[in-house]
């Protein structure tokens, strides 16, 4: 709508409408979290890998739909381009600030651990991932359906074995393990 005299602008928002069973087709049986998580994660990965991207007005509602309900996010208009049938989808439009597969899953680890702590392995596994490859399996099949994008140089297999998931993500000590690990071996009390 645009400005109107002595009124502040108005943020426009459109609906983007994801298919999480075509999505989960593609990718596999990853909960609707998951997905989000990954595409979070790509955009705190470009923040790590290129700064903070140029800032410009305006937002769009994208809402997600699957099995599980609705969830709705804000997304800068720069994020959708239209496919084919004229729908609108969600991926970068900025190509230079493309990451490559190893970049994205350590963006992911770095992500994992600021959002849930000593927890992250356990909420990652919790949504089935329980390795880089399981990374690469979400980002394909969000490219699949036209979410993200990739470049010809993109490989699916440049998402396994980045890392073990066992060290990357070590899993927290329940205060009972954490006592006797400070123990040491052969030092149990005897009660």
């Amino acid at each position: 709508m645009g400005k109107r005299a002595g009124h502040a602008s108005r943020v426009e928002y459109s609906a983007v409408h994801i298919d999480f069973r075509a999505l989960q087709a593609n990718a596999g049986p990853y909960p609707p979290a998951a997905f989000e998580f990954v595409r979070l994660g790509l955009a705190h990965t470009a923040r790590m890998v290129h700064g903070e991207p140029p800032s410009t007005p305006g937002t769009t509602k994208v809402v997600l739909k699957g099995p599980a309900g609705d969830a709705s996010k804000l997304v800068h208009p720069s994020h959708l381009i239209a496919n084919i049938e004229g729908d609108a989808k969600l991926v970068p439009s900025d190509e230079s600030r493309h990451v490559s597969g190893a970049q994205l899953c350590q963006g992911l680890r770095d992500y994992a651990l600021r959002q849930y702590g000593l927890l992250a392995g356990m909420v990652l596994r919790s949504w089935g991932i329980r390795s880089t490859s399981d990374f690469g399996n979400i980002v394909f099949g969000m490219i699949s359906i036209g979410l993200f994008r990739k470049t010809e140089d993109d490989t699916r297999e440049e998402f396994d074995n980045v890392y073990d998931f066992a060290e990357a993500f070590p899993d927290a000590l329940v205060p009972s393990q954490a006592a006797r690990h400070e123990r040491g071996p052969g030092d149990e009390q005897v009660g």
